[in-house]
């Protein structure tokens, strides 16, 4: 699969989410040879809870998996320092990012530390959060822990 196909299954955790009133972050958990392993997406305003960012939600719906090396996460957004801590937790070797113009987290970190990194700049991504973040600065602030 190419980096713009696993951005596809992303996006439309991203448009999931924000169909629950949710904010649009989607994402998704590939193995090496593009066999979909989890999928899903910002969930902290639909269960109150803070720790369901999109991408640890697609790393739990894969389940236990001998090993990470050679997965790729694919995030519509640039994951933020708790995400980027789950890439590097779990050895996830490949990061797929939609967009990185809204919010730019642990990404370069990750790149230093042998992560492969692909930025897409996606325009629709980049609607999707832009517009949410537009429409509701309070739940996006919270979400990333401005005042």
């Amino acid at each position: 699969m190419s980096p713009e196909d696993m951005l596809a299954v992303a996006v439309e955790e991203a448009r999931a989410g924000l169909a629950e009133g949710g904010i649009p972050i989607g994402a998704a958990l590939f193995a090496a040879d593009g066999t979909l392993l989890g999928r899903g997406h910002n969930r902290r305003v639909q269960h109150d809870d803070p720790s369901v960012h999109g991408e640890t939600d697609a790393f739990r719906r894969a389940g236990r998996q001998r090993s990470y090396r050679d997965t790729t996460m694919v995030t519509t957004l640039s994951p933020c320092w708790y995400c980027s801590g789950l890439v590097r937790q779990f050895g996830i070797s490949n990061l797929v990012i939609g967009e990185s113009r809204t919010f730019t987290g642990g990404h370069e970190w990750l790149a230093e530390l042998g992560v492969k990194v692909t930025i897409l700049d996606d325009p629709t991504c980049v609607s999707l959060l832009g517009d949410f973040v537009a429409a509701h600065p309070e739940v996006w602030n919270e979400d990333i822990g401005e005042e």
